[in-house]
């Protein structure tokens, strides 16, 4: 198969499916990893796609947001093991905040903690949170189709009346100058406020993110905890640490349940 045959096959399976593994791009194409690899690497630069860990993914348009089952069938396996990190940071009696996501949702089923107050305003939180007998406060306001989650005047009127003990925040874009962003400006307040009433918050996002920004900041880097996974670019993560408290899941935890 020609250079540009290839191209052609791995940037069609990027239109269908947003996010590709090297293995699912070898099946495609036939070609070996090191060719795949290459190709990724001059896709990258010709800014036709963006090589993630283990894999690539699509490039986006600045407000264009992956819908809720979209995101379900992504990356799971890590956001399971980010989601047990961050379900270890809760204590007995803790009142939290946990932002709509699929990230956020993970921590959910391990929360072991007693006597813990869940407060969110995702949809998926509440039937995840309610499965687990949480107590759990929902924010108003009008709810979004493709995320499931709600926002405008009634949410930002609910969560200011609130302080939590700690917030989990889930990201579109971690930029080294930009900060946390996500597409839509309404959600983007939502998150800014939940970490303002916080005494602590955590931004759950795995390095698929990295380097990537969308159209509206809710926080600086330095603003919240970073829990993350392992990416291809280490450079990157060493200057991450260097503005937040950052926690990488590693890639031989993402297969265990220890």
């Amino acid at each position: 198969m020609l250079t540009f045959e290839r191209h052609e096959k791995i940037l069609n399976l990027l239109e269908k499916q947003k996010v590709a593994k090297l293995a699912e791009l070898v099946e495609e194409t036939g070609a070996s990893e090191s060719t795949i690899r290459r190709d990724l690497t001059l896709l990258e630069n010709d800014q036709k796609l963006k090589r993630i860990h283990g894999g690539a993914s699509l490039l986006k348009r600045k407000v264009e947001e992956p819908s809720m089952a979209e995101k379900q069938t992504q990356f799971t396996n890590e956001k399971k093991q980010m989601g047990k990190r961050a379900a270890g940071l809760i204590q007995d009696g803790d009142c939290v905040y946990i932002d709509a996501g699929t990230s956020t949702q993970a921590m959910i089923p391990y929360i072991g903690a007693k006597d813990v107050v869940i407060v969110t305003n995702g949809l998926n939180i509440i039937e995840e949170s309610l499965k687990q007998n949480f107590r759990t406060y929902v924010v108003g306001g009008y709810i979004k189709s493709g995320t499931r989650a709600f926002i405008g005047k009634g949410a930002v009127q609910a969560i200011s009346e609130y302080r939590f003990d700690k917030a989990f925040i889930g990201t579109n874009g971690i930029d080294l100058d930009f900060g946390y962003s996500t597409p839509d400006p309404e959600e983007a307040q939502i998150k800014n406020l939940a970490i303002k009433q916080s005494n602590l918050a955590y931004v759950l996002a795995d390095s698929s993110k990295f380097g990537d920004v969308t159209f509206a900041k809710f926080a600086e880097l330095e603003e919240a905890g970073l829990i993350t996974t392992e990416g291809d670019d280490d450079d990157f993560v060493k200057k991450l640490k260097q503005a937040a408290k950052v926690e990488v899941v590693k890639t031989h935890d993402l297969h265990s349940d220890n």
